[in-house]
């Protein structure tokens, strides 16, 4: 056997600790994780994270930050597997305050990766990383091209790749650095990610709003395909390397919007705002590294991934994100 099918046994009993695990990415990865039959510890604040998201699934949650350096040298000893997903997520909260998003993903980071190597054991690290710390670079993303970032958020993420280098060049540490391409999927109500925003429009006012003039572009994938490279790079003997996690498909906002009226069957009210200050105006990635060294590739494409996230939302409570009542047919 090779590939994801080979690597699920062996390594099986493993506990893993899953920082911001109560959230968007953390609750897909978290379900994916029990199905495959690891112990699971979820960390999380529980400021953008949600105990809903997790609290009926076998998980020990623990309420914490990855800033209290002490909390992380009791949890990190006893689980061979971290991924790192907590973070500041996103440019527009690094422009407002740049010092609060280099303590959260740099010196949040550098806490994690330092109570794994004062753990005592041989752990492996998955840091979630993105296309935000090459920056100017011309698209498409690869691993080999110089970082360049151009907001706060991209050089802290820059920072946190770094130091996972480091930790595996100087102590041997199992890092893998992933840089996710725009994630959508379920558990994303909280998130101001542009396709839960769309979603969320359209249910709350029939109304999309895009930032920009809409031909900026974006690499979607959705969460499963992200939660089965994080298990993937889990499960390997990779250490000290970057990987493009995306699906290599180029995306406009304005396609994307045009799918989503496909999705929902109505033509919201659409209206543009200013663009973003700090934003990559075009985006995907070459994903051929991950093919080889992971044995991973995209397997939901986006018209089936929007249909099945727009179930999701749909089944949620207005306050939630989606209507009061979802009619029968809108169950997932």
């Amino acid at each position: 056997m090779t590939g994801e099918g080979a690597a699920a046994g062996s390594n099986a009993r493993h506990p893993v600790l899953v920082t911001g695990g109560a959230g968007f990415i953390g609750a897909n990865l978290v379900r994916l994780l029990l199905e495959r039959g690891y112990p699971v510890t979820v960390l999380d604040n529980l400021t953008a994270g949600r105990r809903r998201y997790v609290s009926n699934l076998p998980v020990k949650l623990v309420e914490g930050d990855i800033l209290d350096s002490e909390l992380l040298a009791r949890l990190v000893p006893g689980h061979g597997r971290v991924v790192h997903l907590a973070a500041q997520t996103g440019v527009p909260a690094s422009l407002a305050d740049p010092r609060r998003d280099c303590e959260v993903n740099v010196v949040g980071t550098l806490n994690l990766l330092e109570a794994a190597r004062c753990s005592g054991q041989s752990v492996r690290f998955v840091f979630a990383s993105s296309n935000a710390p090459l920056g100017r670079q011309q698209p498409p993303a690869t691993e080999d091209k110089a970082p360049l970032p151009i907001s706060p958020y991209g050089a802290s993420k820059l920072a946190g790749e770094a130091y996972c280098l480091a930790y595996h060049g100087s102590w041997g540490l199992g890092t893998v650095a992933l840089r996710f391409g725009n994630a959508y999927g379920p558990f994303s109500a909280h998130k101001n990610s542009v396709v839960a925003k769309f979603f969320k429009g359209v249910l709350e006012t029939n109304r999309i709003t895009i930032e920009g003039g809409g031909q900026q572009t974006r690499d979607f994938i959705h969460a499963d395909d992200l939660c089965r490279a994080i298990v993937l790079a889990l499960e390997s003997e990779v250490g000290g390397e970057v990987f493009q996690i995306a699906t290599g498909v180029e995306t406009s906002i304005a396609q994307l919007a045009a799918a989503v009226e496909r999705i929902v069957g109505s033509k919201p009210a659409t209206e543009h705002a200013p663009g973003r200050q700090g934003d990559i105006q075009r985006n995907y990635s070459l994903i051929a590294k991950a093919r080889q060294a992971l044995g991973w590739q995209p397997e939901v494409d986006l018209a089936t991934g929007l249909a099945e996230t727009f179930r999701w939302f749909l089944a949620q409570p207005a306050s939630l994100g989606g209507r009061t009542q979802a009619t029968p047919e809108s169950h997932p």
